[in-house]
């Protein structure tokens, strides 16, 4: 059971690496801008959520086996680029797994350092978004988490369900499998069928004419 919230940690990082380095293949970086965005995209979040809650050095610093699981996920995309591309939608399919992994992953971790339940909640918001919008700003394109379907949300649930079974006092690996299942699956629905929050609108033949 202690070593539940690591393996998920690693897992996530591993999924969310292997999302920035298969969108640094697509934009054809080398050996290695490849590794250094797989770097960025897995632990960005992570280590946002450590310092924000007050866990310094930040895990992603202080234990190897992140920048490791990393680099191998790096390499592995760049030597198997082709392999893995053939995945259906594999960038929003990992992202969408490291997401879930992130936002279960960090509310536990800020419940079991006494942060209060709604912050928790946010904190695993913040820490399932944050891999994603480094590895978008990096490649100079607007944020997943601004644009996408569901995004911040499907966190958000899962955090959510991770906190109210720690409020119940819920067995932990259901109430960790439920909030998985929820936000993985809540992401993957809204890309399939474009459910997305209302979006703002800007009529632009409105605009005034700055001649006039």
């Amino acid at each position: 059971m202690e070593t539940l919230p690591l393996a998920l940690d690693l897992l996530g990082t591993f999924v969310f690496a292997l999302s920035g380095a298969l969108a640094a293949v697509k934009r054809e970086l080398d050996l290695f801008g490849v590794p250094v965005l797989s770097v960025v995209a897995g632990n960005s979040g992570g280590i946002t959520r450590d310092i924000l809650i007050g866990a310094v050095p930040p895990g992603a610093v202080a234990d190897w086996h992140y920048l490791g699981v990393s680099l191998l996920a790096g390499l592995i995309t760049f030597s198997f680029a082709p392999l893995i591309e053939r995945l259906s939608n594999p960038v929003q399919l990992f992202d969408a797994a490291g997401l879930a992994l992130f936002a279960v992953t960090g509310a536990s971790k800020a419940l079991a350092y006494g942060i209060n339940p709604v912050i928790a909640i946010v904190l695993g918001m913040v820490a399932g978004i944050g891999g994603g919008m480094a590895r978008d700003l990096l490649l100079a394109e607007i944020p997943i988490v601004l644009r996408a379907q569901l995004y911040a949300v499907a966190a958000l649930a899962a955090a959510g369900v991770v906190v109210i079974g720690h409020t119940l006092q819920l067995p932990m690996v259901p109430v960790t499998v439920a909030a998985l299942i929820i936000c993985f699956c809540l992401r993957v629905m809204a890309i399939r069928y474009g459910w997305q929050l209302p979006v703002a609108k800007f009529n632009r033949d409105q605009e005034p004419d700055p001649e006039r």
